[in-house]
């Protein structure tokens, strides 16, 4: 089981005098200093000059800096610009402004774990991942509770690295609902299996093969499109709120009889089998060489895989259907 910390456990003094950098202003950026400012932590953000983002940093009233003046500045860096340009911001900007006893931090191992970054051997290199993007961790927070967080510890030099860490968690509002413990490892390859086979990938490609069968057998779009996509966030709600058992208990035993003995033929061994395959080609490293080289290639496959997506008969139906649907923002 996993260990799991509370703000009991973690001691906010620990940032005090110190002064965390920002690396990104987007979906977790935003909500990561905007938390720590109302925590009492010294913030400073960095952000790209053209982007939407550097303008909603500065309207929020934060100095922003360029990546390496605001290295420079930090006890603390927090890097949470994508995955695909870490490395090389790292290499350019933030490593040359870290001074001995800095703190790296991270919300997703993808660069440490694969080694794309090999940070200095004097610096504290930790995580704080919550489990939620970023404007719930902000909406929770505001509303006086918060998002469940992971805590990870790379390199421990200072041998305060989890304290600092848990008191990042803590003055993120993690600390309010749980900052359970992992390692760089776990949190990566488990990241990347569930969005890849469940999340992301199984789920899409589930939705789109009910689609394809139902209107083949000749059943009107419409009807499909709420059957396989639209209805699915209902379902989704429930195992959100309670589990399989909430889900199983809160539809009807029509359909509770029919999942029960038919999902299994769905989701089969060979399914599974698919599954490990993709765990394997994660923890080999063989995906991560794979989205690094699609990205420096000038991601054509990707431009393409995401228009064949885009481009769906189940995307063209959604589109005109959801215009029905005043409630959905």
């Amino acid at each position: 089981m996993a260990t799991i910390y509370y703000d009991k456990d973690a001691d906010l003094s620990v940032l005090s005098g110190r002064t965390v950098a920002v690396i990104g202003y987007g979906s977790q950026g935003h909500a990561h200093a905007l938390n720590l400012r109302d925590s009492g932590v010294s913030v400073v953000v960095s952000d790209d000059k053209s982007s939407k983002t550097y303008q909603a940093a500065q309207e929020a009233g934060f100095e922003v800096l360029p990546v390496g003046d605001a290295a420079k500045m930090a006890d603390i860096v927090m890097v949470l610009v994508p995955d695909t340009i870490q490395k090389d911001i790292y290499e350019s900007e933030i490593e040359p402004n870290l001074e001995p006893g800095n703190s790296l931090m991270f919300a997703h191992g993808f660069n440490i774990h694969f080694k794309r970054i090999v940070p200095k051997a004097d610096t504290d290199v930790f995580m704080i991942a919550p489990k939620g993007p970023g404007h719930l961790v902000r909406e929770e927070f505001v509303a006086g509770a918060g998002v469940p967080c992971l805590v990870a510890i790379h390199q421990d030099v200072s041998g305060e690295a989890l304290k600092k860490a848990l008191a990042y968690g803590s003055a993120l509002g993690g600390g309010r609902a749980g900052i359970l413990e992992t390692t760089f490892q776990e949190e990566t390859e488990t990241d990347l299996f569930g969005e890849q086979t469940v999340l992301c990938g199984g789920s899409a490609a589930l939705i789109k093969a009910g689609f394809e069968v139902l209107t083949e057998a000749g059943y009107q779009p419409e009807i499909a499109f709420f059957e396989v996509m639209h209805e699915l966030k209902l379902i989704v709600d429930l195992y959100y709120r309670g589990g399989l058992k909430f889900m199983n208990f809160s539809v009807s035993d029509t359909a509770e009889y029919g999942g029960l003995t038919v999902g299994s033929k769905i989701i089969t061994e060979q399914t599974k089998e698919a599954m490990r395959e993709a765990l394997r080609r994660i923890q080999n490293g063989e995906f991560a060489k794979e989205w690094v080289e699609e990205y420096a290639s000038g991601s054509k496959n990707f431009q393409r895989l995401r228009e064949e997506d885009a481009n769906h008969p189940v995307e063209k139906v959604g589109d005109d259907l959801r215009k029905m649907m005043s409630w959905i923002k």
